[in-house]
């Protein structure tokens, strides 16, 4: 009865801590502009499923996609025995699924242990290549420090956890031959088995304190893992899926425009507005401005891709700015946002006022940064989970441009000849075509 209440207390303690983490990130993605993402549900869904769950765009990299496959359903099937051991710990019993599987119990165990052996494995493969071979993606400066430990930690609390898990298993086996009555019979467990030489020759009631102690260190290490993820790029885990039900439905090259902007042009030039325009037009209110300069300013979809973000890096190594030697990194743009978010989300926890001195543009992106992306859409097409860093930086961009006026002249050349010739090029309308005249 004491590890009962004791059992139920630590899981209450971490429970309130993870929800107040979660009520934090919640608050934080509202700080954003309101924006409508609820239309077409069952697309919605379908994209979500395809996208998050099924992981339709990790296997443009075959090899790390079913390494990471891996992973994932481990992670999210080795939950199913969690869900036994926080019963188990709220009861007071020991292996409650045992009863109502029989002989199926033991197929489940070993399945389970399989995707134990592989989730190490995978850990293992990763850890080589992102601290051996140094791939590059996963090497890049935004990656210093926390980011680069976190990625470690991660990793090696996975490790831990399934050899826990593992030598919990092993120990329960030898007590099943020993005391029959009390440890159910869950027939031969084929990977744990491995370890058991490493507790045979231990007596009954010291093996019967190692299961416990790995099924506590266990436990307690997945509660600690998920009051972790908050922090961690691992909260994609969780993020993935809200993410890509509210992503874009529309082509990914289709950039928003802001509807104030679009009707003024219209009328001006005498072009009806579309359905989509109409609908935006009716709605418009007073901009306030034009553009991004802080977080509040993005939108709350914005602010939840940054959360979504597992710093992965395939949206960097598809830029072709980054890969020019540019100083533009969509991932890092995402990591700023993130940071920035949280930056002002400590002091909204300190009940203190947002410091108006900093912003996301200028004390963490740059307009170097910004100036380098050519819209070329490959960030968005790359990621893994519909993650939309170009909306990002044509927010910031504009605000540099339409609010503070600071465009490169050559941008300034280029705008100046769309409004007069329709054309990015110094020429009149009238002559747009000649030179298919003397190409034909």
């Amino acid at each position: 009865m004491v590890f009962q209440i004791l059992f139920i207390l630590v899981l209450a303690l971490a429970g309130y801590f993870l929800t107040k983490s979660i009520s934090q990130i919640k608050r934080n993605i509202n700080l954003g502009r309101d924006e409508f993402l609820s239309d077409h549900p069952s697309l919605r869904f379908k994209q979500m499923m395809l996208v998050a769950f099924g992981q339709k765009k990790m296997f443009s990299r075959p090899i790390p996609a079913v390494l990471h496959l891996f992973v994932y359903v481990g992670f999210v099937l080795i939950n199913i025995e969690v869900l036994e051991i926080l019963i188990d710990g709220i009861s007071g019993k020991h292996r409650i699924f045992l009863s109502f599987l029989g002989s199926f119990y033991g197929v489940v165990i070993n399945f389970f242990e399989f995707l134990a052996v592989m989730v190490i494995i995978v850990c293992v493969i990763f850890l080589f290549r992102r601290n051996i071979v140094k791939v590059k993606r996963l090497n890049m400066p935004e990656l210093a420090r926390f980011p680069l430990f976190d990625a470690n930690a991660i990793l090696v609390i996975e490790i831990v956890l399934m050899v826990a898990l593992l030598s919990m298993n092993a120990c329960d086996g030898i007590l099943q031959i020993r005391n029959p009555e009390h440890y159910g019979n869950t027939g031969s467990l084929i990977f744990s088995q491995f370890l058991s030489p490493l507790f045979n020759n231990l007596s009954s009631s010291n093996l019967v304190l190692m299961e416990r102690t790995f099924w506590w260190f266990h436990i307690i290490g997945i509660l600690i893992f998920a009051n972790y993820l908050p922090y961690s790029k691992h909260l994609h885990i969780l993020m993935a899926f809200p993410n890509t039900y509210f992503g874009k439905l529309q082509f990914k090259g289709k950039i928003k425009n802001m509807p104030v902007v679009t009707r003024e042009v219209k009328s001006m030039l005498s072009i009806p507005l579309n359905e989509e325009e109409q609908l935006a037009a009716s709605n418009l209110q007073d901009p306030g401005k034009f553009g991004a300069k802080d977080v509040p300013d993005l939108t709350w979809k914005n602010l939840m891709d940054a959360y979504s973000c597992t710093e992965c890096g395939r949206c960097t190594a598809s830029c072709p700015a980054n890969i020019t030697g540019k100083k533009l990194s969509p991932r890092k743009i995402m990591m700023d946002t993130r940071d920035r978010m949280e930056e002002i989300g400590k002091l909204l926890t300190k009940n203190k006022e947002i410091d108006n001195t900093k912003s996301l543009l200028g004390d963490h992106i740059t307009s170097e940064e910004l100036l380098a992306c050519t819209t070329c859409n490959a960030c968005v097409e790359a990621c893994p989970i519909n993650i939309d860093p170009l909306d990002i930086i044509m927010q910031l961009r504009r605000y540099k441009i339409m609010e503070e006026a600071k465009a490169p002249d050559s941008w300034n050349a280029m705008f100046s000849n769309l409004e007069n010739n329709q054309a990015p090029w110094k020429f009149s309308p009238s002559d747009r075509l000649n030179w298919a005249k003397n190409n034909t």
